[in-house]
């Protein structure tokens, strides 16, 4: 068995790294949500993301849509309700394989596929209708919650119906109160160099 361990801690680190896929996380009000993007799957929508998270564009934005046992969104308007202006929309990636299940990010858009901008959310139960079919385009997945699920469940635990233009929005605003990249191997030599200043 021993001898089996170096051959199988070998062949791990000959495996194609899944660093591949950029992690971000979302600091909201009532905790951390970390996610990871598909950019293998959904490259354009990835990029649009990470434009968006790289310019503080969703820092200070809230939760406006959310509707339990569906979904929670964001990525739009601030505290007070004012639409962000955005970038020129992004094509529609929704033919990619993954499906609208729990814990899936997801853009949001209007009727047209490709209207897709800022706004995501994050799936609350296994929305498979909202996925593509041969008939038509679904809504683009493009990636999942790797951690702080249970904050996405706070939010929509969160009582709503105070605002009469946002009826599905939680009655005290829950923000993104910082969006940004989240680097593993940053924080790990972070962790490194504290240790050894002890």
């Amino acid at each position: 068995m021993r001898t089996l361990i170096p051959l199988l801690l070998a062949w791990l680190t000959a495996l194609p790294a899944l660093a591949d896929n950029p992690e971000v996380e979302l600091k909201t009000d009532l905790g951390t949500v970390r996610v990871e993007l598909y950019a293998d799957k959904a490259p354009a929508t990835v990029e649009n993301f990470l434009t968006y998270v790289d310019s503080g564009f969703y820092n200070g934005v809230i939760f406006h849509r959310v509707i339990p046992g569906f979904m929670a969104q964001t990525g739009g308007h601030t505290f007070d309700f004012q639409k962000k202006e955005t970038r020129e929309p992004v094509v529609n990636e929704s033919g990619n394989g993954l499906s609208n299940k729990r814990g899936t990010l997801a853009m949001a858009r209007t009727s047209n596929p490709d209207s897709a901008t800022s706004q995501f959310f994050i799936n609350l139960v296994n929305n498979a209708r909202l996925d593509a079919t041969e008939d038509k385009p679904g809504y683009t997945v493009f990636g999942r919650v790797t951690g702080g699920m249970d904050v996405v469940e706070k939010i929509a635990a969160e009582p709503r119906g105070r605002y009469r233009s946002f009826p599905d929005a939680p009655n005290v605003p829950v923000r993104i109160l910082k969006a940004k990249r989240f680097d593993g191997d940053a924080v790990a030599a972070n962790k490194q160099g504290d240790q050894g200043e002890q």
